[in-house]
């Protein structure tokens, strides 16, 4: 996850048929403006691991903002999520918790418990909004991009 700059991962993505994924979000401030954070309610999240997950809406309005994953990666589209939810399963250690996510960080949320479903974001994505996110690196550095495997 760290290796590839990710802020989820479920098992079946990595090919593990269980109902697990870990997530962080690092501190917004050091990637995003200001502005941003306030507009998508940005917060850090320390690593947690989520065991047999459980999730219950809290809040029926839905935001729309962009979203890529590493299972669909070069692509990124606009989807509309819960603004809160309530996560509840098992750390790490085996212990019962429960996360009241809001905004962005239930926007991870729910992303992560959609891969436990068998969902990808494209499943729920504004069908016009998907767009090639290799073409921004592209753009700003004027054509001169390399692309290599690093293992």
């Amino acid at each position: 996850m760290k290796k590839s700059n990710l802020i989820g991962l479920a098992a079946p993505q990595i090919g593990i048929p269980f109902q697990i994924f870990v997530i962080h979000f690092p501190h917004p401030s050091h990637y995003f403006s200001k502005e941003e954070i306030i507009l998508k309610g940005m917060e850090h999240v320390e690593n947690q691991v989520w065991i047999n997950p459980e999730l219950k809406v809290l809040d029926h309005q839905k935001v729309t903002f962009n979203e890529s994953c590493a299972s669909f990666k070069g692509y990124s589209a606009d989807v509309p999520r819960y603004k809160r939810v309530l996560l509840t399963g098992i750390n790490e250690n085996g212990e019962k918790k429960t996360l009241d996510a809001k905004e962005w960080t239930a926007r991870i949320v729910q992303h992560e418990m959609d891969h436990l479903n068998g969902v990808m974001y494209s499943d729920r994505m504004v069908l016009k909004s998907l767009c090639c996110t290799g073409w921004h690196t592209i753009n700003q550095f004027q054509g001169f991009v390399e692309l290599r495997y690093e293992n």
